[in-house]
């Protein structure tokens, strides 16, 4: 499995102006209105190199984005990770160790192993506590079209499809099935938490259209909950499509491979082989089964494979 150089449209820039928060905790930054509305946290670098989620935060903070009612927290996650970049290896800086965005489940925050990004979903974890609503800005390998993920709860599908953009639902019904995200911790991962938590995966990593629409859809999330005026020249939503994952493979194999080179998106019919995975072979579990992030590179642990069918 190879991958193509990418286009290094946006790059990452200096964060240290922004390493002093005012909550007691590195890279994260609170603005209460002093009246009464709902807390929201715009969370950015959840993942070393996904820099769209940079530009909307720093942004905010640059433009001095306050809120018209509740609490608006802004945060840079693992800023570590983001500081390893190499443009002649942009897609190492995702982790330094673990991936940040499966390990918020009491048996990693509360477990004796450690790591850069254990230390700091621990360090973060009052800061993901405090907040009513989530929005987790992430961006993909490939260059597909952007899509939504969250737990399969009305709660959330209710502001995803009300924003309208992205137009394309990646629905969790029973989680994600390889760790647990920032969006399923605490009561967010519960059908009777009362607030949305959503990750928004922007596009490919490093193009200018992914900041872009990170920026556009965190002011899109915090108009739907009043904190900011919504923009009249949003464009209308297009037409909704919505995918449920129904299993979610990790490579066990230097050796996986996929049939063909996949991106995301291309179908499968029900029972068609996949990709191979040391003895294991993932086979279509539909007609019209659906494929979401296929791995790029055989990295034993890593997930090698979303599997959907349209809903």
């Amino acid at each position: 499995m190879t991958q193509a150089p990418p286009a290094l449209e946006v790059l990452p820039r200096d964060l240290s102006a922004y390493r002093k928060g005012n909550v007691g905790v590195d890279y994260v930054h609170r603005f209460e209105s002093g009246k009464p509305g709902p807390h929201v946290l715009i969370n950015a670098l959840t993942h070393g190199n996904e820099i769209c989620g940079m530009t909307a935060a720093t942004h905010l903070l640059d433009n001095n984005v306050r809120p018209k009612i509740g609490t608006l927290t802004v945060s840079f996650a693992n800023v570590a990770a983001y500081e390893s970049f190499n443009e002649a290896l942009p897609f190492d800086s995702r982790q330094l160790v673990h991936n940040l965005n499966r390990i918020w489940s009491p048996e990693w925050l509360d477990g004796t192993e450690d790591s850069p990004e254990l230390s700091r979903a621990r360090i973060l974890r009052p800061v993901v506590e405090a907040a009513d609503h989530i929005l987790d800005i992430h961006s993909t390998s490939q260059p597909v079209v952007p899509f939504w993920v969250y737990p399969g709860f009305e709660r959330n599908a209710k502001v995803a499809l009300a924003i309208g953009r992205p137009s394309v639902h990646l629905v969790m019904p029973d989680g994600l099935g390889s760790g647990t995200p920032l969006i399923q911790y605490g009561s967010h991962g519960g059908p009777d938490g009362k607030g949305v938590a959503m990750v928004v995966e922007c596009g490919q990593h490093f193009l200018r259209s992914a900041s872009d629409l990170a920026t556009a859809v965190t002011y899109d999330f915090l108009a739907y909950f009043g904190l900011v005026d919504k923009d009249p020249a949003t464009p209308p939503a297009e037409p909704q499509r919505r995918f449920q994952l129904l299993q979610t493979f990790v490579i066990k194999s230097p050796d996986f491979a996929f049939v063909r080179p996949l991106i995301g998106f291309e179908t499968f019919a029900k029972g068609e082989l996949i990709a191979t995975n040391g003895g294991e072979e993932i086979r279509a579990l539909c007609d019209d089964c659906t494929i979401f992030m296929p791995a790029q590179r055989a990295i034993v642990g890593r997930e090698a494979v979303y599997l959907t069918k349209p809903i």
